[in-house]
């Protein structure tokens, strides 16, 4: 299993993180997304055939691209 915490700029509510949670479950091999919105930042806990290229696609395609 590995993790990855994404600093998300766009992120300004809860309402904001459900949406990126709600996404990213959806990619096989992701088994956990939490996030913070005080912090700005999501952390992502995932398996093959998850790839962080993946995960950060779907980010930019959803309005929330990280910052790192």
């Amino acid at each position: 299993m590995e993790s990855k915490t994404f600093s998300i700029p766009n992120i300004s509510c809860g309402h904001c993180v459900m949406s990126i949670k709600n996404e990213l479950i959806e990619i096989d091999g992701v088994s956990n997304v939490e996030g913070d919105p005080d912090s700005k930042k999501v952390t992502v806990e995932y398996d093959a055939p998850a790839t962080l290229e993946k995960i950060k696609s779907t980010l930019e395609d959803i309005n929330y691209p990280p910052a790192d």
